[in-house]
């Protein structure tokens, strides 16, 4: 059973949503070969192979925004950012930007909407062609798309790279004379250079020292109030998370489990999927525990099992997870009256999961 959610991922937004996710579904799909399909005819029981990414997501996210996603690796919030940033075409569903489906928009309109979103890759060494110079790479993109005029090229490569807190002189080198802090900060430069208005950072800074990315954080936070930026921060780092984000989405196997405002999520987490991530933060309060991880392996998104996807590995499941889905429900409002949203039995009135 699919989540069919009655409420959307965010609550109403003041600055109005920048971008909406509606019903998002992606599956990637592995066809069978010309041996496959001759084995199938002779009776074996081989099928294509379907990886279920992303299941039925809502997602809003306001201008100015900073929103961050949060699951273990596989649960398909890489893909996501991708089709936000428009890398990947949902199966399913509609992409919504600025209140236009982007589907249905104009041939420029739909490139406008293209270059105002851009992503920045998780990998500073393997996101930036090694044949380019660093010029070359940043100024790309604005060159065809015409976005700066010829003549005013490289004055616009200094500014941009002094943004970032390079020299301007470093758009003559290659990336590899770069350390992957100076790359990542290349690859930042890249993505601002076509003016977008909206950044999918892509587990941005979980490929560097943890000085450098303290150092790329706080970078991230002065480029978003410097250009009125907004920011899908995917990352599997709940301290980094907490630090950047004004608002947390849990995913778990494909699906959203958990939305809140940060500090109400860090303080009182709903799902029990939340709670098992959080208690599994260290903290200096409880630096003499033994952490443990969550219970079993996250299952196959080639096989996922029925019901709720984390009843598996929940110890407070009981039959009705195994067999219904839980809607994503509004289970209540932050201190600025930002909705909380949860997809669990036991936020249902009419019976618990145990019931």
């Amino acid at each position: 059973m699919t989540q069919t959610p009655s409420t959307p991922v965010a609550g109403d937004a003041p600055n109005g949503p920048i971008i909406e996710l509606r019903g998002i579904t992606k599956r990637f799909v592995k066809t069978l070969d010309l041996a496959a399909r001759l084995a199938r005819r002779l009776g074996a029981q081989v099928r294509e192979e379907v990886v279920q990414a992303v299941d039925n997501v809502n997602l809003s996210i306001a201008e100015g925004e900073v929103v961050g996603l949060v699951g273990e690796s596989g649960c398909g919030k890489s893909t996501l950012g991708r089709i936000v940033a428009g890398i990947y075409p949902p199966t399913s569903g509609e992409v919504i930007y600025r209140g236009q489906p982007v589907t249905s928009l104009a041939r420029d309109e739909a490139r406008a909407a293209t270059l105002n979103c851009q992503m920045i890759f998780q990998d500073p060494y393997a996101s930036l062609n090694p044949r380019m110079r660093v010029g070359d790479i940043i100024g790309e993109a604005p060159r065809v798309h015409g976005t700066v005029p010829p003549t005013e090229m490289d004055d616009y490569l200094d500014n941009l790279l002094r943004l970032v807190g390079l020299d301007p002189a470093f758009k003559r080198r290659y990336p590899h004379q770069f350390s992957g802090g100076q790359r990542q900060r290349i690859g930042i430069a890249r993505a601002l250079a076509v003016k977008p208005d909206f950044l999918v950072c892509d587990e941005a800074v979980s490929a560097l020292d943890v000085s450098i990315q303290a150092q790329v954080l706080n970078l991230f936070m002065e480029l978003r109030h410097e250009l009125n930026l907004t920011y899908l921060f995917i990352s599997h780092d709940l301290g980094v998370v907490e630090h950047l984000s004004d608002r947390v989405v849990i995913m778990y196997l494909g699906r959203v489990v958990e939305v809140a405002p940060t500090e109400a999520l860090f303080e009182a987490p709903n799902h029990p999927y939340t709670l098992a991530l959080l208690n599994e933060v260290p903290k200096f309060e409880s630096r003499h525990r033994r952490y443990t991880p969550i219970t079993g392996e996250i299952p196959s998104p080639l096989d996922p099992p029925p019901g709720c996807h984390f009843h598996p590995r929940c110890s407070q499941a009981g039959p009705r997870c195994s067999e219904e889905a839980p809607l994503l429900r509004e289970i209540g409002s932050g201190q600025l009256g930002d909705s909380r949203l949860s997809a669990c039995h036991l936020n249902d009135p009419q019976g618990t999961a145990r019931g």
